[in-house]
């Protein structure tokens, strides 16, 4: 029973076994028979692919030699240039003389006429404010400046008291006027002297600092003189003296810094330096050169037989030399220089001589300024309007010390008015004027 039992089971788990592997087999067949149909499958696919692809390659090779057929059978067309772009314009920063210009001719044009006619003179301050001697600035300064703009104020030994009385009285000045002024005084050293007559410091004369044959000591007494000039509030020096003191018992004699052209030329240029570098304009006087004269032309007529030749070959040598060291201005004189001028007019009158020789041929560019107008050569023949509007039609900037200003300010308003003389003239001179007097106000 038992061994029938044992047998029976055997058998049962023989026949589980086999169903198994049966199943076994059966999914490995599957499972192959499934790969190689893929691959089959595969094979038709890439061989397919394979065949399309070549299809299509030749299908782009038709169509390329179609389009290239096409192509030659057309007009040929230039490409369109892509566009060059257009240059970023270079920003130029004006010059700082550009800048100056634009700023003068700004103020300019907005100053009236009345006020441009009065910036072309120099005066005494007692000849707007009515006192009989100026030794403070107050109301009556402020006042008379405002009525009276003028282009600058003169001071004289009798102005001067004490070190701080002068610069008060010249701060309020300058505080008090309506436009920028040009104070100035006579300082060539020696007997010439305001301020050193008084408060120091003391120069000697130009000549005899040219008999030392020394120009630095020339360019040391600028230095001194402009240093206390400026420290008082003055910014103009009627000096150095450009002279020669070439004949005998020249008018000049101490005055100039001797009869050598190249000698005086030297110490007049280091004269300029030493005023000018301590920011005090400089005036070269008195042209074309008057040293030759043994007469003074504050008592009346002078003139002078010198040749054109001994002219160009002396004194204008002079003053050309000081005009190229940068002197800002230069005075021309009452005298008679026919040679020059081709009259026995007073050289301020003279178109030729002012205009023609000291603008043009010696190349100028300053402020030209007469000798005073109040002085015999002038006052004694010719009326203060007379005279004043004959020297700015002659080329001269600026007007210093007529007789009377008020006669000589309303003859030249009056001539510009009714076109005698062309207010862009005026404008020339002030020009020339206000680029010393902004110079140090423009960066």
């Amino acid at each position: 029973m038992d061994s029938r039992e044992q047998q029976d089971r055997r058998e049962a788990r023989r026949k589980k076994r086999l169903r198994s592997q049966i199943m076994v087999y059966t999914v490995f067949l599957l499972v192959i028979l499934a790969l190689g149909t893929g691959i089959g499958y595969g094979v038709y696919a890439l061989a397919n692919g394979r065949k399309a692809a070549e299809e299509k390659e030749q299908d782009n090779q038709e169509l390329i030699e179609e389009m290239l057929a096409t192509e030659e059978s057309l007009p040929s067309v230039e490409p369109t240039p892509e566009p060059t772009p257009e240059p970023t314009p270079e920003v130029v920063e004006p010059t700082w003389e550009e800048k100056l210009d634009a700023y003068v001719d700004e103020r300019i044009a907005q100053m009236p006429l009345e006020d441009k006619v009065a910036g072309l003179f120099v005066v005494r301050p007692e000849a707007i404010t009515g006192v009989g001697t100026a030794v403070q600035a107050g109301d009556g300064t402020r006042q008379a400046l405002e009525a009276n703009p003028v282009g600058g104020l003169i001071y004289f030994d009798q102005n001067i008291q004490s070190e701080a009385q002068l610069k008060e009285m010249l701060e309020n000045t300058a505080r008090y006027a309506k436009y920028p002024l040009f104070l100035a005084v006579d300082e060539e050293g020696g007997t010439v002297s305001r301020i050193g007559s008084s408060i120091g410091p003391k120069t000697d004369s130009a000549g005899a600092i040219g008999e030392t044959g020394n120009p630095e000591n020339a360019y040391q007494a600028g230095a001194a003189m402009g240093t206390a000039l400026y420290g008082l509030g003055f910014n103009v020096d009627f000096a150095p003296v450009a002279d020669l003191a070439n004949v005998e018992g020249s008018i000049m004699e101490g005055r100039a810094y001797g009869s050598d052209v190249s000698v005086v030329s030297s110490f007049v240029n280091a004269m300029v330096r030493g005023l000018q570098e301590q920011k005090v304009s400089a005036c070269l006087k008195h042209f074309p050169g008057m040293g030759s004269a043994t007469e003074d032309t504050h008592d009346g007529k002078v003139s002078t037989d010198r040749t054109a030749e001994q002219f160009w070959a002396e004194e204008l040598a002079v003053f050309q030399a000081g005009i190229n060291e940068g002197a800002d201005m230069v005075m021309v004189s009452h005298m008679a220089a026919s040679a020059l001028t081709g009259d026995n007019e007073p050289s301020i009158f003279s178109q030729t001589l002012v205009t023609g020789i000291l603008r043009e041929q010696m190349g100028f560019q300053g402020v030209i300024i007469t000798d005073a107008l109040d002085m015999g050569a002038i006052s004694q023949y010719y009326a203060a309007d007379e005279a004043s509007i004959m020297a700015v039609l002659a080329g001269c900037d600026m007007l210093l010390m007529p007789e009377d200003y008020e006669k000589a300010y309303t003859g030249v308003l009056e001539a510009v008015r009714s076109g005698n003389i062309d207010e862009e003239r005026i404008n020339d001179s002030l020009r020339r004027i206000y680029r010393i007097k902004y110079a140090d106000m423009v960066q």
